[in-house]
């Protein structure tokens, strides 16, 4: 008898572990019908887990919670800006292969910096940029989801940042959506097929500018609720507001947490009106840019309250938005990746009283004294075509007149500025290819070969990089401290984790795209991570 019940209990363990087996199987082969991309401008992990027990149940918690959580995902970059680190996201590569080292790149034959996505032949709508994803090399996640339904599924992305926008919706996809900064209106090229009817009657009904003079940032809670700010920043909370008759009006709006709302508005709108999620097998995806970036225009130069903030408003919008998706779509029909853009740039001048030591350091004077240093060696030229932020780019044909190889030239610009107050090091082009040292490595992995500059420098932390070339001058100061930047990614059958060990960027298009049981961008050669 005893007999029997062992054996009927190994049928049914038997049974139960083949039911078992059949549920991950299916897990792991069914497909979302939607992918959720959001790309965080400059979010910190520190910050989610700080601030946690004050954010709501349906924004960041959801996600940390519900999905694998990325603590420390390291970009192996030096990225200083979303429109490059958003390319490495969502191509799985580096700006030497992407071609997107930063928003803006030198045009020798222009001679001025442009935006890295500009495209002459490409109107736009409702904005004068003309701007297209011709100068992204390599395919995105966006791409292959477009390619693998065949061009019949939706691929949209919004962005207060034209070059973000366009790299999220890729070169497939069928709009990218941002704010210009003249008019505030919704916009996009002309390279895409489509602009969608309820952009058009928003820009007509509901446009920012009929909002901006009545729009003020202000707390959200009261002051004494903030942790970490000193009792003198409670005394008076601040006020941001955004006057149209500042020519930055839409500028200063588009990198503070009331932009974030204005994103997530038009989000909610695409997935009523788009369908997406909708169309059976295929997979429709939906990219958003916001910001968490430290908001500088400050009066006192500490923005500490309203980076904290900034981050309790985005978990409300982030729970709009997830709310949006489980009602229209369901967030069991739903893959949803978050991440940062791997850097931190809070660099604001500190007040003299501390007498930390600082200085600046003078472009046109960095151009004026290499040119002069330059002159006396090898004859009298303009050997310098442009400083553009900590690169240095030299005039071929002045060089050629004098019988200077660029090789020579930069080995020279090398030696004579390592000297200068105010820079740290100085490195050629070459010296950054050939170099194996781990800062090399990180510069390498930062820069475009084919429209980098001859030699770049490191400026000592602290100090101020004043930039007169515009105006007015911008002083720039120097900071060096790195933050840990997170990525999370929930989907359906994907288990909970928290992962706290540093991980390369470049794995995260791979991850994604097998996660949806697609094939990786076509520049992501890294293997993807496994849950």
């Amino acid at each position: 008898m005893a007999e029997k019940r062992n054996h009927s209990r190994l049928i049914s363990s038997l049974l139960m572990g083949l039911m078992t087996l059949n549920v991950a199987v299916g897990a792991e082969t069914s497909r979302p019908r939607l992918v959720v991309g959001i790309v965080v401008d400059q979010l910190r992990t520190d910050y989610l887990t700080y601030l946690r027990d004050l954010f709501g149940e349906a924004g960041f918690r959801r996600l940390m919670d519900g999905g694998v959580f990325l603590k420390n995902v390291d970009f192996q970059a030096s990225l200083n800006d979303p429109v490059a680190a958003t390319a490495l996201i969502y191509t799985g590569n580096y700006p030497a292969a992407s071609g997107v080292p930063a928003a803006t790149v030198y045009r020798p034959e222009s001679a001025s910096s442009v935006p890295v996505l500009e495209d002459k032949g490409s109107l736009g709508n409702f904005t004068r940029e003309s701007l297209s994803p011709a100068g992204l090399r390599l395919s995105t996640i966006s791409d292959e989801v477009a390619i693998d339904g065949d061009g019949l599924t939706s691929v949209y992305a919004i962005s207060t940042d034209p070059q973000q926008a366009i790299i999220m919706a890729g070169h497939a996809g069928n709009c990218a959506l941002w704010i210009n900064d003249i008019d505030g209106k919704w916009s996009s090229t002309a390279y895409y097929r489509d602009f969608p009817d309820f952009v058009t009657r928003r820009n007509r009904t509901a446009p920012l500018s009929s909002r901006l003079d009545t729009l003020s940032w202000r707390p959200a809670m009261k002051l004494d609720r903030y942790p970490g700010v000193p009792m003198q920043k409670r005394a008076y909370p601040f006020r941001h507001t955004f006057p149209s008759s500042d020519r930055d009006a839409y500028r200063r709006f588009k990198v503070s947490a009331p932009a974030n709302t204005e994103v997530t508005d038009l989000a909610i709108e695409a997935l009523q009106n788009l369908s997406l999620g909708s169309r059976g097998d295929g997979i429709d995806m939906l990219s958003i840019g916001y910001t968490a970036a430290p908001y500088k225009y400050v009066a006192d130069g500490d923005c500490r309250i309203e980076l904290e903030d900034t981050y309790l408003r985005l978990d409300s919008q982030i729970g709009r938005l997830l709310n949006a998706i489980d009602s229209r779509v369901g967030l069991s029909n739903t893959l949803i990746f978050l991440s940062s853009t791997g850097y931190y740039d809070d660099a604001i001048p500190d007040d003299p009283k501390f007498r930390i030591p600082t200085g600046d350091v003078s472009l046109k004077r960095v151009e004026s004294l290499l040119n002069s240093y330059l002159s006396a060696k090898y004859g009298n030229a303009d050997y310098v075509a442009s400083v553009q932020g900590n690169q240095i780019f030299f005039d071929r044909r002045q060089l050629d007149s004098h019988s200077l190889t660029p090789e020579k030239a930069r080995e020279e610009a090398r030696d004579f500025l390592v000297k200068m107050s105010g820079i740290a090091d100085a490195r050629t082009l070459g010296d950054i290819l050939s170099d194996t040292s781990a800062d090399a490595v990180r510069l390498r992995n930062s820069i475009d070969p084919k429209t980098a500059g001859d030699v770049f420098l490191t400026f000592l932390p602290g100090w101020n990089v004043l930039d007169e070339s515009v105006y007015p001058p911008v002083s720039t100061p120097v900071r060096a401290g790195m933050v840990s930047t997170p990525f999370i990614i929930m989907a359906p059958g994907l288990r909970p984790e928290t992962i706290t060990s540093p991980i390369d960027a470049t794995l995260l298009a791979p991850t994604v795209t097998s996660a949806l049981h697609i094939r990786s961008p076509n520049g992501a050669s890294r293997p993807p991570l496994t849950f």
